[in-house]
């Protein structure tokens, strides 16, 4: 197996992205290749500044860079030989499993899309957090801010893409999916809420539970909550900001401590033809190195092609 990180990604890159590459050497199989992407003669000294030697790893060298402020569209056209833009060249060529990246999300979903490209039939790919619950599951949300306006047939399908992500790395068996909306019955909410409702609730292959309220987020009624990108990423980032709250405060909480970004490393981009991941700008090492966890995670077990599957002869209307 081969996993692809681009080194060049990230607030505090190439130092915390090559020391996340050197945690998850000392734990990944010695049958793992991590091939990492940006400018050699920027990581090297970081490198020997730990005492590992680079030709542990596979070094694809670049000579640009893909900044976070960037126009997403705009860098991955103009910018071929960034270490976003070789990622993608190298994921697209299958000469790498899996791709991740701390770096500019936008170009991380155009290159995606440009490259190994949508799953058939799906409409929008989507970006996914986890939800620490307090009975000690963890269940996702999604869609958290790549599509902020959603059509009811997109929100169906982000119910199965978190549905078949569920089953197989969260290791939850027939996840249970619901709506997030301002009621649990099922006529609250305004017109597009409804009307997924009705969709999700005739979908055979979705096992749908109904609406949930923002306080229920958190109590494991259900394991995968749906929602648009726009109300997702709110409801993410008042997560991190509660978070911070509560470290501030020296509130210590075992619950609490699940909150903390470092654990999960990112998210998948649900719904392309590969593996692509996305980590958050501040991410240090032991977020890089949870980050590649994760996109190993995802190609132990096969979870694209089974999003595949389950859409061969899927209807959304």
């Amino acid at each position: 197996m081969k996993l692809g990180l681009d080194i060049m990604g990230g607030d505090f890159a190439p130092k915390t992205t090559v020391g996340g590459a050197i945690l998850a050497l000392n734990v990944l199989p010695k049958e793992d290749t991590l091939v990492l992407f940006g400018d050699k003669d920027k990581m090297l000294p970081f490198f020997n500044e730990q005492g590992v030697s680079p030709d542990h790893f596979e070094i694809v060298h670049t000579t640009e860079v893909i900044e976070m402020a960037e126009s997403p569209l705009r860098a991955v056209s103009q910018k071929p030989n960034s270490s976003i833009g070789l990622g993608f060249k190298y994921l697209k060529e299958k000469k790498i499993d899996a791709f991740a990246s701390n770096g500019n999300t936008g170009a991380m979903m155009v290159g995606a899309l440009y490259s190994v490209k949508a799953i058939e039939g799906v409409l929008r790919p989507c970006i996914i957090t986890q939800v620490p619950m307090e009975n000690g599951k963890t269940g996702i949300l999604l869609d958290v801010g790549s599509n902020a306006d959603c059509r009811p047939e997109m929100l169906c399908q982000f119910a199965l893409l978190g549905q078949v992500y569920t089953k197989y790395i969260c290791n939850i068996d027939d996840p249970k999916v619901a709506l997030l909306n301002i009621g649990e019955e099922e006529e609250k909410g305004n017109i597009v809420a409804q009307a997924t409702h009705q969709l999700l609730k005739n979908h055979e292959g979705i096992n749908f539970i109904g609406n949930v309220e923002g306080r229920d987020l958190f109590d494991g009624h259900a394991d995968v909550i749906v929602c648009e990108g726009f109300v997702g990423n709110v409801v993410l980032k008042e997560a991190e900001a509660f978070y911070k709250l509560i470290k501030r405060r020296k509130i210590k909480d075992e619950y609490f401590d699940r909150f903390n970004y470092e654990i999960y490393g990112g998210s998948p981009i649900l719904g392309v033809n590969s593996n692509v991941l996305v980590g958050h700008g501040i991410s240090n090492e032991e977020a890089t190195k949870n980050l590649i966890l994760l996109g190993k995670n995802m190609v132990d077990t096969n979870v694209t092609e089974k999003i595949r599957t389950a859409f061969i002869g899927n209807t959304w209307q």
